[in-house]
């Protein structure tokens, strides 16, 4: 088996380097969907709106690295009890904390001005972002339900980021079907915490919560998800804005994604990193591959 790349002596690589991995890159593809407005708008997939909404996603990306550094920081002593994230470079000792404040000022410096170039109305969001985020890291990530709705309005603020970035209002459906899927995805990590063995002294929301609780809550928000995404690809409206009457084409490919993930989540009981999973699961890239041809065929071609 393969050592994962955390597992590596961090104590040996340059504090440079250590600083880089604290930034959690492969987290940014969760701003791809700074994208989704874009994407869902053919008229306005031009050069000068896709490098606006590019510069956005990358203003984003930043600025979360700062809020996951400060996470990072005021979690170091509870992450040393997990498995996973023990091995982060703030918990395992590797970036000592002056160093990771200065990677926390850098980031969020960089993503701010960044946002500056762009308008205010992002910067508005982005600001709001940080604020939900301090919010969560300070408090509401120890109150359950709570906490899962939290992480899904970072990913609905995403979506409204890059609406503004093309001066455009993002459809009821697109926002949320985009709340329903990341609720789904938090409620599907929560499930792993039980799974791994964590409990409330590392995770006081935990309390809140049970295996049999979490799988009747994704079944419920995975119901809903499926009935949004088929009103949107038979809505009148939206067939007349996108030219498209046969949207339809796609649910197959968002159902196979959610019940792969489900599978992942339930059946091999290894969820873990949404992220991840996304990025290396071939069934779940092939799935998204297609989901995204198929639908930009019928609303491009």
């Amino acid at each position: 088996m393969r050592t994962p790349f955390r597992s590596i002596e961090r104590a040996s690589l340059p504090r440079w380097v250590v600083a880089l991995t604290a930034l959690r890159s492969s987290q940014w593809a969760k701003n791809g969907f700074v994208f989704a407005a874009l994407f869902f708008t053919p008229d306005a997939l031009t050069p000068e709106g896709l490098g606006r909404v590019s510069l956005g996603a990358v203003s984003f990306s930043l600025v979360a690295s700062a809020t996951y550094i400060f996470n990072d920081l005021m979690d170091r002593e509870a992450d040393r009890l997990h498995p996973r994230k023990r091995h982060r470079a703030l918990a395992s000792g590797a970036l000592p904390v002056p160093l990771g404040l200065v990677a926390l000022v850098l980031a969020a410096a960089s993503g701010v001005l960044i946002g500056v170039t762009l308008s205010t109305e992002f910067l508005i969001i982005l600001g709001f972002y940080v604020a939900v985020s301090l919010a969560y890291s300070l408090r509401l990530k120890r109150v359950s339900i709570v906490d899962v709705f939290i992480i899904s309005l970072g990913f609905v603020l995403r979506v409204q980021a890059g609406a503004v970035l093309i001066d455009i209002e993002p459809s009821a459906w697109i926002i949320i079907m985009t709340g329903l899927l990341t609720l789904f995805i938090a409620l599907g990590k929560r499930r792993d915490d039980l799974v791994t063995g964590m409990d409330d002294a590392h995770r006081s929301s935990l309390r809140g919560y049970t295996k049999g609780f979490l799988d009747a809550s994704v079944t419920a928000v995975l119901g809903a998800l499926m009935v949004a995404y088929l009103i949107y690809t038979t809505d009148a409206g939206v067939a007349a804005r996108l030219g498209d009457d046969r949207l339809y084409y796609t649910a197959p490919f968002v159902l196979m994604g959610i019940l792969r993930y489900l599978q992942v989540t339930m059946v091999e009981e290894r969820s873990g990193s949404p992220t991840r999973i996304a990025l290396t699961d071939r069934f779940m890239v092939s799935t998204m591959l297609a989901w995204a041809g198929v639908f930009a065929w019928r609303i491009y071609a």
